[in-house]
Formats: structure tokens, C-alpha cells, sequence
């Protein structure tokens, strides 16, 4: 590609070249947007991921050599070979970020864009699989639409540089170097076509199409498969906060969650009856377990009325009231939803009366804006109208091909089949926006209804700038093992990097029993058991080694953005995994507790993602980037600013079939970045960072470090979120530098909050004179106490640790809003 002229064209850099022209926009002084097309013009395609409105972009300048053009920004400079068209991207100090190859890294193939006609002719089969109806046509017509390009854009990354993000996918990558991954909505992979570096910068992809991410004996590369252009977005940070803030000015804010949707989540494959959910939250209420929401899996439709937003009557004969004893029981209910219908059904019917159903006749058209208003006025008059408080949009993938087979397919053949699917009822240049647009249609449908309830939407695909519609996104159906976990933790990690906050997992995994259960799903023995059933645990909950993997999980969850329990085979209340005073029922209580009392910390972090874009589930190098140390460590997280987890990933008591484990010591190993010294929350004991250390694990603990210069803010242990809110706040106090917090409150539940009701209060620690200050309380809300007692905590050895609270305070202030200067 050779570079033949150049322009300042309005705010943006023109590239005119031998194959095509470029264009270069500054969004921001860290933000560039750039744009390669072989076409006349610029697609001029509304982005769906993208909804920056700023009319004016940032200066920038423009320098010149004799084989080089220079954009430059204040904290941007972009090198461009005049000979090869290669982009060099360094700080505003010279630092090299990243660049392309010497020939140049952007490319454009021509290829024909496919379409299926479905007609007259066409025949529709529905099948029942263990995933749900499906719906499959037959006897359709290819034509070619029109001209479209694959696109390709290259990279040379540096020798120790880490590359993370691109979503949750199952295989548990960590640092994407030396590897390869395939971009396309599936169950089990949730895909952001972002990628966050080590080096300090993020590249956004404005795709919806397949996409593989290679860097690998291939090269190392993005490449997509359906765009009128390359499109894409090159953040600098240099901290990972800093890109996501940049990658959130992009795509939008992150709405409030209620302070509900933060505490525990009881779910189970499934509650079939209106009184059976009931008794599960009496026995939770009766057991004071804390619990906020239990959820309401698929079928709650009528039988063979798959997809039918609405209530059986025969097994839920008052909606209304059932919502009302949950609600009296301080408890929301979520309610699954699919957008596939089963033929026959009357929302099914009112969708293909109007045209709204894709070439299956059973999913609805997400992508049609009339189509996204029917399905919610479906979902309101059906379901939201009786008092429910969210929804869980399972299959939104929609397609899915390979969820069949004895054999698990090759991931080549998997992207395949599933693709193809995908292609065959969608646009090949849209198949991984369904979800995003399926969350957009039931965010503004409920926005527009009321702003009394705060959208919950937990979802099983995502795509970039989901987040804005108040997505939680959880990573599909994964068997129960060890090896599962373990993978888990990197594909959340991935996850949240990308700039999407919100990711949670079926805790104790979904199937939990292998091939052997195959026998619950078809009646044909004569069938193999299908490759997913993959669970090593027959006897679920019995089994003394799944009761063990449970636990570790529960811990692991009670750590994740939404903490929720769920999955088949087996009961997942907490009393099925034993009694009071067994080690796995008090160890799961001891966990569900502890997220509670950490309900101010995590309730003020979710306040920052909505107005800080913040990040709550941070891989190491969010806060410790300067120690490359973190950058390959997979199984370790801070969860906000302070608490670093380390979850437990191997077996240490029980193997499968209750078979008892011996001679495994209890503890793993545990690196503690450099930079700050660190507290062991279990025993107040310090130690300096920079160092692997051995920490204890028995089944009741899992290791949990705080960062010195923390204030963590902790409330009682409460049944519900929102269970005396007046309550005196311990902060703990680890000392050891300078730090501070702040604490969000709001009403909890409404859209208030966007017209500034709510409240801030500022923490500040001073070490150097180790004095507290309490800063004024600034903002208000309705229902706000004027007071507020603080129970100070200065952490020592044996000292303000563990859940249960300090019962000898350092200090006791009563606060009236004004500040306070508390000296120790």
C-alpha cells in the first residue's frame, strides 16, 4: 500500500493510497478512530456498539518526513510508512506502543455476501434438544446479495507484552499471547472484540461478524469475515482503568443495578410450581441464610408453548399473588424468557402475523425495532405486568448447531457449523449482534414502562456495548469439574477486561453428572449420550467430592459481580449440601454472609462503574501493570480496589464418588504483587509484596489478601440487601500508605439516581499521621439517614479479621454528614 497524497478533511486525516483510502478521526486526545475502505465513499452504516454524539473531536497536528506522515495528538502519535501504508502507534512521550508489520498491516479482500431466501417451498422442522426447541428450515435458496470484504488487520506485539480480553470463552486462556481464538456467539462463548495490552492500550473492533484472533505460526492478527470496511478504534490509556473508561466513552454508560441484584441468587434447573418457589424462600428466611433472588427457569409456560411469555395457570394459578408473599419475603423473582417460540403459541402467532420471525419461523427478528417492541409488550403483558423484578434472556446466541454429537466437535468444525447456522437466518455481516440488540429491546421497552424498577437482564451472550442495557452476562452451560473452575476464572477475567462489567457463571456448573444422565433427557437409550454432558458427579449433591468442588466455588462466586447458584442434576439450596454445623453448610452460610457484610464496598464500586467507569472483576494487571509478574496469572483477581481472590482449584479432601483424599496439604500458593505490603484477611498478618507465599486452605477458607492502604467499609450481616440500611458501618483500616474510598449510597431501586439522588461520602487515610477524615456528606436521597455511626477499625494481627465483626472498635464515631478528623 502505497501512501499517494494526504488532507485535512474537516477534523479528521484523509489517506489516499494505491488500494483504497484511510481516515483517521481523534475522538479524544487517547481515542483515534480509524477507518480503511476501497469503496468511493465511507460506509455511512449507523454503528450498533458505538454511541459517541461529541460534535467535535481533539486537535491534533500534523508532521511530515521524506518517508513518513505523523498524526499527532497530546498523548498520540501515529507514524505512518508513506511506502507501505504501516500505521507505529507510540505515547506522547516516544514510547513504542505497538505497530504493523514493515509491509503494512491493513487488507481488504473482495468476496460475494451470501443470502437465504426463504420461500414458499420452504420447510420448517422443530426438534426438542436438551437446550430447548429448536427450529430448522429446509429447502431454502443461496443468492449472492452484494459486494462485501474480509478484512485483515496485523500487528508485531513486543517480546513480554500481554494481550488480554475478546470475551468468555470456555478454553480459560489468560494472556491471548501465542494463542488463537474464534469470535462467534455460542453457548458457552460470549464474544467483545476488544483487546486490552499490557503497553497501555486497547483496540476496539467495530465488527459483528465472525472475527479469529490469531497470534500464532500465522501471524498475529484480527481478521473479520463480512465488512463494507475496516473499522476500528485505537484507546490509549496507559492503565487498563483509563482504556475502559475510554472504551465506555465509546459505547455508553453502565446503569445502576438495584443494590438487590448484588446479593445472593438461588436458582436451580428448575422450580416447577408457584408454591414449590415459595417454600424455597420460606426455608431461606427460616434458616436465616441471606438470599435476595431466586429465580424462575424455563417452562413457566404452558407445556408445548415453548418461548410463550407467560404463566401456566395450572402450576402458577395466581402470579400476582406469588409475586406479593416474595415481595413480603424481602425477595425479587427473575423469569427466564427465550426468543424462540414454538408454533402454535399466541406470541408465536402475533410475531408471524406481522412478520417478525426470522427464516425458522420461531425466533423473533431482534434487528427489527417493531419486532423488539412486540416481544416486550409480549413480556410485559405476560410476565412484568404480575410484579417480576428481571429477566434471564437464555439463548440469545440464537443459533446453536453443535449442541448434538456423541463427540465434541473440532473447534474449526464447531465455528463451522455454527456460523453457517448463524448465516443461514442472519445477515453473515450481523451474526454476533443478536444479543445486543435483544438487550436493547428489553431495556428501553422496560425504561419506557417504568422507572420504579431498575433493569436486570442476565443473558448468555454479549457483544460490545451491551453493558449500556444493563446486562449480566454468564458463561453458558459448563460441566462440573475441577478443571471447569479453573478455566472459569481467566474466561471471566477476559470478560470484564474488554470494558463489559457485568459477568457471572452457574456456580457448581450446570450439568453436573456425566453421560450416565442421559437417560433424564431421551427416552432412546439406543442414542448417544451427548459430548456436553460432561459432569464427573452421578450422584450430585450426595457425593462427598462434589460437595468439596461446590464449596470452592461458592467461594469463588461469592467474589463475582453477581453471586448466583445454578445448574441441573442436583438440588443447589444450601441446606442440600448438609446441616448446621457440617463443614460444607456452615462454610457456604460462613461465604453468603460475608457477601453481605461486604454489601457497602461492592454496592459504592457498582456506583463507580455507573459514573467512574470502573471495573469491578480486575485481572492483575488492572493494578499492578508495572509488575509483569501478574501478567500470566490466572487463577488470582482483585475484586475492587482492595480484596485480592485466590480461589481454590484443586481437590483437597474428597475425590469423585466420595473416595477421601490423603496426604494433600491444605494450602496454595499465593503471589503477592510488589509495590505494597499486604494483609492476610483471615489473621490480620502482613507481608511484603513481591513474593510467592504459602497460605492456608482449609475447606473453610479460601486465601484473601487486602491491600495495605485500604478502607473497606463493612455493614452487619443482614437477610436481604436492603435489611437495616442504618446499621452502623465498621471500616477496617489497613494501614501501611496513604488511601481512600468512597462510599455510594442511593434509594436502591429506581432511576432517581440519574437526576442526583444519591449521596457520597469521602474516606481519606493519612499514614503519615495515621488520621482519618470523614468528609462532608455531599448529596441526598429520599428516605437518607441524617446519621451514620462508623465503628473504626485500625487492622492489626488478630485484629478487625475475618467475617465477624470487631467486637472492640479503636473508635466509635457518630456522623451528622459534616466532616470529621479522627487521629489514632
Amino acid at each position: 500500500m502505497i501512501i499517494t497524497s494526504y488532507k485535512k478533511v474537516n477534523e479528521y486525516l484523509l489517506l489516499n493510497t494505491d488500494c483504497g483510502k484511510i481516515r483517521l478521526i481523534p475522538y479524544t486526545d487517547s481515542i483515534v478512530r480509524i477507518t480503511y475502505s476501497r469503496e468511493k465513499h465511507f460506509s455511512p452504516k449507523d454503528s450498533l456498539m458505538i454511541i459517541w454524539k461529541e460534535d467535535t473531536c481533539a486537535n491534533w497536528s500534523l508532521k511530515e518526513s521524506h518517508d513518513k506522515i505523523c498524526f499527532v495528538t497530546k498523548a498520540l502519535q501515529i507514524d505512518i510508512n508513506k511506502h507501505t501504508g504501516a500505521f507505529t502507534y507510540y505515547d506522547s512521550l516516544g514510547n513504542l506502543l505497538t505497530k504493523e508489520p514493515a509491509h503494512g498491516g491493513k487488507s481488504l479482500e473482495s468476496i460475494d455476501v451470501v443470502k437465504t431466501v426463504f420461500d414458499e417451498s420452504t420447510q420448517i422442522r422443530a426438534t426438542q434438544s436438551v437446550d430447548g426447541i429448536r427450529s430448522n428450515a429446509t429447502d431454502y435458496k443461496k443468492i449472492i446479495d452484494r459486494k462485501a470484504y474480509h478484512t485483515k488487520l496485523e500487528f508485531i506485539w513486543e517480546d513480554g507484552e500481554a494481550i488480554y480480553g475478546l470475551g468468555s470463552h470456555e478454553e480459560g486462556v489468560m494472556n491471548l499471547r501465542g494463542h488463537h481464538q474464534y469470535l462467534y456467539q455460542q453457548n458457552m462463548k460470549s464474544v467483545v472484540p476488544m483487546l486490552v495490552s499490557t503497553k497501555g492500550y486497547g483496540i476496539l473492533v467495530d465488527s459483528y461478524s465472525l472475527m479469529t484472533f490469531h497470534d500464532d505460526m500465522y501471524g498475529s492478527y484480527v481478521w473479520t469475515d463480512v465488512e463494507d470496511e475496516m473499522d476500528y478504534y485505537f484507546i490509549y490509556g496507559p492503565e487498563f482503568d483509563e482504556i475502559i473508561n475510554g472504551y465506555r466513552k465509546l459505547t455508553g454508560k453502565t446503569p445502576m443495578l438495584p443494590r438487590w441484584a448484588y446479593g445472593y441468587v438461588q436458582s436451580k434447573e428448575r422450580y416447577k410450581t408457584q408454591e414449590e418457589l415459595v417454600s424455597i424462600v420460606k426455608e431461606y428466611r427460616k434458616r436465616k441464610i441471606p438470599l435476595d433472588l431466586i429465580v424462575l427457569d424455563w417452562r413457566s409456560w404452558i407445556d408445548r408453548q415453548w418461548g410463550q411469555k407467560s404463566f401456566d395457570p395450572e402450576r402458577f394459578p395466581d402470579p400476582n399473588e406469588m409475586m406479593n408473599q416474595l415481595h413480603d419475603m424481602n425477595t425479587k423473582l427473575m423469569v427466564s424468557i427465550w426468543p424462540i417460540m414454538a408454533s402454535g403459541c399466541n406470541n408465536h402467532s402475533e410475531m408471524s402475523s406481522k412478520g417478525f420471525l426470522l427464516g425458522n419461523q420461531a425466533n423473533y427478528n431482534a434487528f427489527d425495532e417493531k419486532a423488539r417492541k412486540l416481544y416486550w409488550n409480549q413480556a410485559n403483558d405476560g410476565i412484568f405486568s404480575h410484579g417480576t423484578d428481571a429477566w434471564w434472556c437464555d439463548c440469545t446466541e440464537p443459533f446453536e448447531a453443535d449442541w448434538k454429537g456423541e463427540l465434541k466437535p473440532e473447534p474449526e468444525e464447531r465455528m463451522n457449523i455454527n456460523t453457517q447456522e448463524a448465516k443461514k437466518y442472519l445477515d453473515p455481516e450481523y451474526i454476533n449482534a443478536y444479543s445486543l440488540l435483544h438487550c436493547k429491546g428489553i431495556y428501553e421497552g422496560q425504561r419506557n414502562t417504568t422507572d420504579h424498577k431498575r433493569v436486570v437482564n442476565l443473558t448468555r451472550s454479549a457483544y460490545a456495548g451491551q453493558h449500556r442495557y444493563a446486562a449480566i452476562t454468564w458463561s453458558g452451560d459448563i460441566a462440573a469439574s475441577w478443571d471447569t473452575l479453573r478455566k472459569q476464572i481467566p474466561a471471566g477475567l477476559n470478560f470484564c477486561v474488554t470494558g463489559e462489567p457485568y459477568w457471572t457463571l452457574d456456580i457448581g456448573a450446570f450439568f453436573v453428572g456425566g453421560k450416565s444422565k442421559w437417560c433424564r433427557w431421551c427416552d432412546d437409550k439406543n442414542i448417544p449420550a451427548p459430548w456436553f454432558l460432561a459432569g464427573e458427579y452421578d450422584d450430585g449433591c450426595n457425593d462427598l467430592g462434589y460437595r468439596e468442588l461446590y464449596v470452592r466455588w461458592f467461594q469463588y462466586g461469592a467474589f463475582l459481580p453477581m453471586f448466583r447458584s445454578h445448574g441441573t442434576d442436583t438440588p443447589r439450596e444450601i441446606w442440600q449440601f448438609g446441616e448446621p454445623a457440617s463443614i460444607f453448610y456452615d462454610t457456604l452460610v460462613k461465604f453468603d454472609n460475608f457477601r453481605y457484610r461486604l454489601m457497602p464496598y461492592i454496592y459504592s464500586l457498582a456506583g463507580k462503574v455507573t459514573f467512574e467507569n470502573y471495573t469491578i472483576m480486575r485481572s492483575l494487571p488492572f493494578d499492578f501493570r508495572y509488575d509483569n509478574n501478574v501478567y500470566n496469572i490466572a487463577d488470582q483477581f482483585m475484586f475492587g480496589p482492595s480484596i485480592m481472590i485466590n480461589p481454590i482449584t484443586k481437590p483437597m479432601y474428597y475425590g469423585k464418588n466420595s473416595k477421601k483424599l490423603s496426604g494433600i496439604k491444605k494450602i496454595r500458593k499465593v503471589y503477592l504483587p510488589r509495590g505494597y505490603d499486604w494483609y492476610d484477611f483471615w489473621t490480620g498478618k502482613q507481608y511484603q509484596g513481591g513474593q510467592i507465599i504459602e497460605s492456608k486452605a482449609t475447606l473453610d477458607i479460601m486465601p484473601i489478601y487486602i491491600r495495605a492502604g485500604s478502607i473497606i467499609p463493612m455493614g452487619p450481616v443482614v437477610q436481604y440487601t436492603d435489611e437495616q440500611l442504618d446499621a452502623p458501618i465498621e471500616l477496617r483500616i489497613y494501614t501501611g500508605s496513604e488511601s481512600c474510598f468512597t462510599i455510594y449510597e442511593d434509594e436502591g431501586d429506581n432511576y432517581n439516581y440519574e437526576n442526583g439522588s444519591y449521596s457520597l461520602i469521602n474516606l481519606k487515610w493519612l499514614d503519615d499521621n495515621r488520621t482519618l477524615i470523614i468528609g462532608n456528606r455531599e448529596g441526598s436521597y429520599k428516605g437518607m439517614s441524617s446519621y451514620r455511626q462508623f465503628k473504626i477499625v485500625i487492622v492489626s494481627k488478630g485484629h478487625g479479621t475475618g467475617i465477624d465483626k470487631q467486637i472492640n472498635a479503636d473508635k466509635i464515631i457518630n456522623y451528622d454528614g459534616n466532616e470529621i478528623q479522627v487521629t489514632f
